[in-house]
């Protein structure tokens, strides 16, 4: 099996009345989403379009995964558009998608059409699906691209990365081998499926047959009535969620697991949650949007490690002439596996990041120890040359966090005549530098401490929601040179 989707009109078969999707106002069962999807496919083939690339702008729900899942099913490239995006920030996406294509609903009509010449809205889009036959042929064996996200790093400029089927049928023997998730599992999607995680969490669910519980928007209170009120099994979360659940003082006693990024969490995070949740099975894993899943920990105590690789996964750490490092030494990541990207998208040209014997890097530096765990220093761009010495700000970040008034926390290299390069600290919250530096002297080496200390009301974000280093930086030399 290769389609992502193959496996869908068996599960339909065995089991046509289970549930394969619970919203708040609607559930669909396995035959029911098994024809949804065939038509949905066949609708796509009746579009005579050779450009095979469909664009939609869709709130979270089943029309989303619909489209997302029928377009797959038919061999067409889905790219799902952010509704929070601005008017430039859409154009710039679909300049670079670029869709033949895009569906949207009546409220965003107006705002896509000046940006497009051919959008449908989804209510037509939708009544001439359900007239369209309720079987469908799949090339179980092609491996087509599917998917295109983009990825926007610290810069803020979008790069739209491509998936082809193989990558995710992989990554699906993780959720099997490594997250020990199988056709029973009651998968809560608590996010906006316009994110990768999301998204892979409910369709990975979908393809493998267990039940999607999906949100409409992020509520912690919800999320948490939700794991009480159903039979709830997984919950696919971030970092920034967890916060906003333990904020609701509650605990849980059911069995539950949790599947996060691990190289977001911190140690406080962690102990905090498994007092809400006393049956907790956590699962933290490192990956990217290029490379997909790459190492994994479960249940397991290894303090700032990121585990081990998951299945099929291999890692290599690289020193800057491309040895091979031995344990403990820092050096560049690499990774090889079936589960890594197609490229991006360039000039309407896919550029893998592979080298010749399928390894790939997105220049995140670590270092791993006797037993294979891997530990993440931080990225190659982000570090400072403090003299001879390399500083990575993700270490620093993560101890400055660690104190309750902070709230957001980047540290960036600044030009120094001595040094070379500094560390300086941007903080936002309700705290003071003296008491920042007492933290940071009794977790890290005297060298790390940063060196200058600004406090700001707001951080800037690049379109993908992480603190846009480049402009923090470029913002903060402004100020220094003015004064």
């Amino acid at each position: 099996m290769t389609n992502i989707t193959s496996n869908i009109k068996k599960l339909a078969e065995e089991s046509p009345k289970k549930a394969a999707i619970i919203t708040k106002n609607q559930t669909l069962n396995y035959k029911e989403w098994s024809t949804l999807l065939c038509k949905t496919a066949n609708w796509f083939d009746s579009v005579s379009l050779s450009n095979k690339i469909v664009g939609f702008l869709l709130p979270n729900g089943i029309p989303f995964l619909q489209l997302f899942t029928g377009a797959s099913m038919a061999g067409w490239t889905a790219v799902p558009y952010d509704l929070k995006w601005k008017a430039d920030e859409l154009k710039k996406r679909i300049e670079i998608s670029p869709p033949s294509v895009v569906i949207t609903v009546k409220e965003y009509y107006d705002q896509i059409a000046r940006l497009h010449p051919f959008v449908l809205i989804w209510e037509d889009a939708f009544e001439n699906i359900v007239g369209q036959s309720p079987t469908y042929y799949i090339d179980s064996e092609s491996n087509l691209p599917f998917y295109m996200g983009f990825t926007s790093g610290t810069t803020g400029s979008p790069k739209a990365f491509i998936r082809s089927h193989k990558s995710w049928a992989a990554s699906f023997n993780i959720n099997y081998h490594d997250f020990k998730m199988n056709e029973k599992e009651n998968v809560l999607i608590p996010g906006a499926l316009i994110h990768s995680h999301f998204l892979y969490g409910a369709v990975s669910t979908l393809c493998t047959g267990g039940t999607v519980h999906l949100l409409d928007k992020f509520s912690a209170a919800q999320a948490l009535l939700c794991i009480e009120e159903r039979p709830i099994t997984a919950i696919y979360t971030v970092p920034t969620m967890v916060s906003a659940i333990l904020k609701e003082k509650r605990i849980i006693e059911k069995p539950i697991k949790i599947i996060s990024s691990g190289a977001k969490w911190d140690e406080t995070s962690k102990l905090e949650i498994s007092k809400v949740f006393p049956s907790l099975s956590m699962i933290e894993f490192y990956g990217a949007s290029e490379l997909s899943y790459v190492t994994f920990l479960a249940d397991e105590q290894k303090s700032g490690s990121v585990g081990k690789p998951c299945h099929g996964v291999e890692i290599e750490i690289r020193g800057t002439s491309g040895e091979h490092l031995a344990p403990y030494e820092i050096g560049k990541i690499y990774v090889r596996s079936d589960l890594i990207f197609d490229g991006y998208l360039l000039n309407d040209t896919i550029h893998s990041i592979k080298d010749k014997n399928g390894w790939a890097t997105v220049d995140d530096m670590g270092y791993v120890d006797d037993e294979g765990y891997l530990y993440i220093s931080g990225r190659e761009k982000n570090m400072i040359l403090y003299g001879a010495i390399n500083i990575f700000p993700e270490e620093i970040e993560k101890v400055i966090i660690l104190h309750p008034a902070v709230e957001e926390a980047a540290v960036i290299g600044m030009e120094d005549p001595y040094w070379g390069q500094i560390a300086v600290a941007i903080i936002k919250g309700k705290t003071d530098a003296l008491e920042l530096k007492r933290l940071c002297k009794n977790h890290l080496a005297s060298y790390k401490v940063p060196r200058k200390w600004i406090f700001i009301e707001e951080m800037p974000y690049t379109a993908g929601g992480k603190i846009a280093r480049a402009q923090l930086k470029e913002s903060i030399e402004r100020k220094v040179i003015s004064h």
